[in-house]
């Protein structure tokens, strides 16, 4: 059995969205910490940060959502491609989410960028999830 970690972090951002918490903590890895950064430069997320547990020394991501009016920044986040069911997209069809208001997170052989990269730089990969 196999854990989805990407899957689980966006969970954590959706729950702490859903009973209005200021910030939320998940688990360290390079692709959380990858897809935060997107987020925070895309204004979906007010700051994110890495952190270290002071009792036995492991890494945790701490997000501080963003509320707009007391209204979250973020409206929906849904994982897209998961490990029972992978999605790819060639460069050429790469879709903007909901007109162009949200946006997709790929993992192409250049990183993790958004799907207005991928279509500038001519790449395509996985979709990860879609925000918006």
């Amino acid at each position: 059995m196999s854990v989805d970690s990407i899957g689980n972090f966006l969970t954590i951002i959706r729950n702490g969205i859903m009973v209005s918490k200021p910030s939320v903590d998940a688990t360290y890895s390079k692709m959380a910490f990858a897809i935060a950064t997107l987020m925070k430069n895309e204004g979906f997320v007010r700051n994110v940060s890495v952190k270290e547990n002071a009792a036995d020394g492991r890494k945790y991501i701490h997000v501080e959502l963003k509320y707009v009016d007391g209204e979250s920044a973020i409206h929906e986040i849904t994982r897209m491609s998961k490990p029972s069911r992978r999605m790819y997209v060639g460069a050429t069809t790469v879709k903007p989410v909901i007109g162009g208001l949200g946006l997709s997170i790929l993992s192409t052989d250049r990183g993790i960028i958004t799907h207005k990269q991928a279509k500038s730089l001519s790449v395509g990969g996985e979709i990860l999830c879609t925000i918006w």
